[in-house]
């Protein structure tokens, strides 16, 4: 019998459902109508991991909210590598983001007050349930890589005065440098090394009703060339340095910056509010030693479930990772039954969590986007080799790695309105056959003996 792990998805009733018990049934050649060809020797990126964001909201109702029962269930199933999904990437906010119980960084100071030396920093703030969270989960999954993001910087820094809006002001740039050092240092000191940092979250994007920071591509490249990467180098910080952070519309953001700082930044952060992901090619063509890594995307309310929320993240996801990309990301870990809690004066959040924690119930939920991002994450683990794959029917979204233990995790999507019957064939060789039902996915591990 072939070792074959696979993993089914076909409605809200059969989600990420295993089929692993016995050898899924083989169909006659004739009917198969998709064939999907996995090329092992072509090779692509190197994947980092799958992941979300520990906010201050998501890890306030992790942290707090849930008893410890709780706690331990959704930190093990998230990222326990073999009792939950293996996440393997996160992202934190440097400071309040939208997702936050109130507005913070960690330098806040009385208004026309400075400080240029940075003696009032703390990650106090982190310490209560950001921290405590990161420690268990890296306790959980040795391989989690830890990338950090700020909305804004500390409002003093800025042009507004304040952390909503503004722009950092040109003399504040080499103290904002060392404040990204300070983060880093007080989180190596709590045994959490911070992989790689972005500059900027959305930076061209400035609204007043949260933590915002308009950063044209010429002040990134001249922050990060000028300020950043040397007081990195200063420090011995080996962090990576991310550019841009934002939507697939403006790939000529980070072209800007690569053109004159590409020595001195090691990717490209991309978010799905707005282009396709064929912009990370671009990019990437154009800066071939320069990683791609996709850092948020946040499902919602105005995607509906099942089929439309759910068949975007997992076609979404195919093409991220078709597209080069190091890393999938989705946006908050956990969110309450409101969608929050958001900043005071936010107004209506329709973003989804990962999990979903009741604040009046204390009921602990899975959403679409925790099987969708199970798919992905239980099969591809990190350091896995995407091969080449092809499929013979445009509407049948395929994806393939190899990992370090030489399984080939294979991810498909069936993004047709009909049912196919699909044969996947490792160089040439066919080893599986099985039935997909319109707008379903299924995830396989096919073991070393097999390939």
């Amino acid at each position: 019998m072939r070792d074959i792990i696979m993993y089914q998805s076909s409605g809200e009733d059969e989600l990420f459902v295993e089929k692993s018990a016995a050898e899924p049934p083989q169909i006659a050649a004739e009917a198969v109508t998709v064939t999907v060809e996995i090329d092992a020797g072509q090779t692509y990126q190197e994947m980092d991991g799958f992941g979300a964001s520990f906010t201050d909201s998501a890890a306030y109702l992790i942290h707090q909210v849930l008893d410890e029962a709780q706690r331990t269930e959704v930190m093990s199933k998230l990222f326990h590598p073999q009792e939950g999904i293996g996440l393997s990437f996160l992202r934190n906010p440097m400071g309040a983001s939208d997702y936050a119980r109130s507005v913070y960084s960690y330098n806040d100071l009385p208004e026309q007050e400075t400080d240029p030396s940075l003696e009032r920093f703390s990650i106090a703030h982190d310490e209560a349930d950001i921290i405590p969270l990161l420690q268990q989960a890296l306790k959980l999954n040795r391989e989690i890589k830890l990338m950090a993001s700020p909305w804004s910087a500390p409002g003093w820094m800025k042009t507004s005065g304040s952390m909503i809006a503004g722009q950092l002001k040109p003399e504040n740039y080499r103290v904002y440098a060392d404040y990204f050092v300070r983060y880093i240092q007080a989180f190596a000191a709590h045994g959490l090394p911070v992989y790689a940092v972005t500059v900027q979250n959305e930076p061209l994007y400035e609204p007043h009703h949260y933590p915002s920071m308009l950063m044209l591509p010429e002040e990134q490249l001249e922050f990060i060339q000028r300020e950043l990467k040397p007081s990195f180098r200063k420090h011995g910080l080996n962090t990576k340095i991310f550019c841009y952070d934002h939507n697939w519309d403006r790939p000529d953001y980070s072209l800007t910056v690569l053109e004159q700082a590409e020595a001195e930044v090691d990717g490209v952060a991309w978010h799905w509010y707005g282009g396709a992901p064929a912009a990370q090619s671009e990019v990437l063509a154009a800066y071939p030693d320069t990683e791609v890594h996709f850092t948020e995307g946040s499902g919602g309310e105005w995607i509906p479930p099942f089929e439309q929320a759910f068949s975007n993240v997992m076609r979404t996801g195919i093409e991220i990772l078709r597209n080069h990309s190091k890393s999938f990301v989705l946006w908050n870990m956990a969110l309450d039954e409101q969608n929050g809690p958001a900043v005071p004066g936010f107004g209506k959040s329709t973003c989804r969590g990962v999990v979903t924690v009741n604040q009046q119930t204390r009921e602990l939920t899975y959403t679409l986007d925790y099987y969708a991002l199970a798919h992905f994450s239980k099969v591809i683990r990190p350091r896995a080799l995407r091969l080449g794959t092809t499929a013979s029917h445009e509407q049948l979204r395929s994806v393939a790695f190899r990992n370090r233990d030489g399984s080939v995790a294979v991810v498909l999507f069936n993004d047709g309105e009909a049912e196919e019957t699909v044969a996947v064939k490792l160089q040439g060789e066919e080893m599986l056959t099985f039935s997909m039902a319109p707008k379903s996915a299924v995830s396989l591990k096919l073991s070393e003996t097999q390939v």
